[in-house]
């Protein structure tokens, strides 16, 4: 499954990491991502792996 924000399409990032001594190596960001019951308009759940920040979002528009 990719890490992926299934509302705000949120993925993964590219950068460095930069030692003391300006040494630098390729590394990830990744989304942080939580796997949320959604309740659908019909009355059905459904599990969606979601941003923490979209989460945050939806709770404050709610």
């Amino acid at each position: 499954m990719a890490r992926k924000c299934a509302i705000s399409g949120k993925g993964p990032m590219t950068g460095n990491n930069v030692s003391h001594a300006k040494n630098r190596t390729k590394r990830r960001f990744l989304p942080n991502l939580r796997t949320v019951r959604v309740t659908l308009e019909d009355g059905t759940t459904k599990k969606l792996r979601i941003a923490a920040s979209e989460l945050r979002t939806l709770k404050k528009d709610s």
